[in-house]
């Protein structure tokens, strides 16, 4: 039998749980040390490992005292910040059952947690008279300024001194720093969003909106109505956005927009320009890439919120280049000399893989491999970093594929052939990273988005073992990585009702609080420097930091895919024409003076 626990040593019990509680502002904040385990880093946030921690030590503790004093507030606060983390609603009778006091003593300690700013009321129907309970903002931030003191506290007792090593810079200022706070979890709204039917959003069917398909409990809580995601692969999302603006009423409250696609969907009256609904500030527009967001513009009118800024980049195995002395391949020469001397067929081992596939895979190839040649696929005006692609909308524009440039860029893609996979002829996005992550090509073209496929499996080859790298860019070109991605728009045919609501819905899923949560559930795209900066993220993926690199060298750009209004018929044209010269149907010459030829009819056609 437990002895008794003297009166002394309860109330000083009691006194330590309160402080925890009470002084949780006073501490600095800094984050915890690099998981041993990537995918718990990944899933697991460092404030809800804290929760459960407090948890678990405190039933341990209950149960091994007879005599106890339960610490309401306490209670209350970690069951409240653990549901908002599961996204899992909470009403005034679940969370006094967790106090650990009797009902009508908790209720007067949840009216004192409401009073003091930490527990907020949600309506959950038209009266008023039923409410749910949220962790506030300031609730919010005192736990997460608190889990690293927790952390530390347990590495100083039971950690090692690598661990306490690695944190040597809290001490000297580093959590002070800029970049170094960290960005909490998100926020519930203070009011439920009123959307008849729920939150309808129209999406494309990769790893980032698949991320955000699984949080999609998480944000139902967060928002208060329910979300209904549909998702499409590249080609039918644009058809769909296309034939829903034909629709009387949309059917969708936000739609994913490609980044090329802006200037079509705006000429063809698809996107409601968002400064005429919203105040663009309350985006914080310097938090985000310039490029992305300089992309979601036109004629200086932003249409959309870059949801998503995944730069098309070099993905190369450092592990293969090591042993065999290659430098990393940051030129159009070195990647077809690697490619050359890490090519076995007969160990099944290729060189590089890359889009190929007829259509519009092959066209962004060729769109990008222009640009890290040096020139654009259309006639834009030289600026400093490369060329100017913010004043689109004018008759005059001219493609400019059959070139010096273009023709080296063409034979550039038929010099790789030789050291491509058997199937590249049919490859695509997804396809050319495959068999990179199954550590059978040293080389790949790829979307930051795509590392998922490599980075989360400790069972590829590839998994920390990968470098990256801008466009590796040839004679007359530069390090340039174009920038891919979707932004959220906001149909011009949604009924005027939803539009408000819509647009916090908007701003809530293009937050720096909702970006770092897909980051650190498995998504690799970065829209924000502030996510890119958070230590957190950074701990997560060599990518951010490499992006961000990029992005403060002017690397970062658009004008590799420059959003036309007939952007998407020149990728067609582009990737039919140079897939018939990759079959040997056409010599490249041809190849670009049809493809010219085709582009200069496309763009004599009026789009509206």
């Amino acid at each position: 039998m437990a002895k008794p626990i003297p009166a002394t040593i309860k109330a000083k019990r009691s006194s330590t749980l309160n402080m925890v509680v009470e002084n949780i502002n006073q501490n600095g904040y800094r984050p915890g040390n690099k998981s041993s385990d990537s995918e718990s880093a990944v899933m697991i946030a460092s404030l809800n490992r804290v929760v459960r921690f407090l948890e678990d030590l405190m039933t341990e503790i209950d149960c091994s005292a007879e005599l106890r004093s339960p610490n309401p507030y306490l209670n209350m606060s970690l069951h409240l910040i653990r549901c908002h983390l599961e996204g899992r609603i909470v009403t005034a009778s679940s969370l006094v059952d967790t106090s650990g006091v009797p009902y009508a003593t908790a209720m007067r300690k949840l009216a004192e947690l409401e009073k003091s700013g930490l527990v907020e009321q949600r309506p959950r129907t038209k009266s008023g008279k039923s409410f749910s309970l949220h962790p506030s903002a300031k609730l919010i931030a005192n736990w997460s300024q608190m889990a690293d003191r927790i952390h530390r506290l347990g590495v100083g007792a039971f950690g090692n001194k690598k661990e306490e090593a690695d944190n040597d810079d809290y001490y000297f200022g580093g959590s002070y720093q800029n970049g170094q706070a960290l960005i909490e979890p998100p926020k519930t709204l203070p009011n439920p969003l009123k959307l008849h039917g729920g939150l309808r959003i129209l999406v494309h069917g990769d790893p980032t909106f698949m991320v955000m398909d699984n949080l999609k409990r998480q944000f139902e809580q967060n928002i208060g109505i329910q979300i209904h995601q549909r998702a499409f692969s590249i080609d039918r999302l644009r058809e769909e956005a296309l034939l829903n603006a034909a629709r009387s009423n949309s059917r969708y409250d936000i739609i994913a927009v490609d980044l090329p696609w802006i200037g079509e969907f705006v000429k063809r009256g698809v996107l409601r320009p968002l400064n005429a609904i919203m105040d663009i500030e309350r985006l914080d527009p310097s938090d985000f890439h310039t490029a992305g967001w300089q992309a979601a513009h036109w004629n200086g009118t932003p249409y959309g919120v870059p949801s998503q800024t995944t730069p098309e980049l070099m993905f190369y195995r450092k592990d293969w280049f090591a042993r065999a002395g290659l430098p990393p391949p940051t030129t159009a020469e070195a990647v077809l000399k690697a490619a050359k001397e890490l090519h076995n067929t007969r160990s099944g081992r290729y060189g590089v893989a890359w889009n190929a596939a007829r259509g519009t895979a092959l066209g962004h190839t060729f769109m990008t491999t222009c640009a890290a040649f040096g020139q654009p696929i259309i006639a834009l005006p030289k600026i400093a970093g490369g060329y100017d692609a913010t004043g689109l909308d004018h008759p005059d524009i001219r493609p400019t594929i059959d070139t010096p440039q273009g023709l080296e860029a063409a034979e550039y893609l038929m010099a790789l052939l030789e050291f491509s996979p058997p199937d590249i002829l049919s490859m695509s996005w997804y396809e050319r990273v495959r068999p990179y992550a199954a550590g059978k090509v040293a080389m790949a073209y790829g979307y930051t988005l795509l590392a998922p496929y490599f980075e989360l499996d400790t069972s590829s080859p590839a998994c920390g073992n990968t470098g990256y790298l801008p466009q590796p860019y040839g004679p007359q070109g530069a390090p340039i990585a174009p920038v891919g991605g979707y932004v959220f728009g906001i149909p011009t045919n949604l009924p005027e009702d939803r539009v408000a609501d819509a647009v916090e819905a908007l701003i809530a899923f293009t937050s720096p609080e909702s970006q770092k949560l897909f980051v650190q559930n498995g998504s690799r795209t970065a829209p924000r420097y502030s996510v890119g900066a958070d230590p957190e993220v950074r701990r997560l993926s060599p990518i951010f930091e490499a992006v961000d690199a990029m992005s403060w060298r002017d690397e970062l750009q658009f004008w590799p895919r420059p959003p036309i209004p007939q952007i998407s018929d020149i990728i067609q044209i582009c990737g039919q024409e140079f897939h018939d010269m990759l079959r040997g149907v056409t010599s490249p010459h041809d190849a670009l003076s049809r493809a010219q030829s085709r582009a200069e009819d496309a763009l004599q056609q009026p789009v509206s």
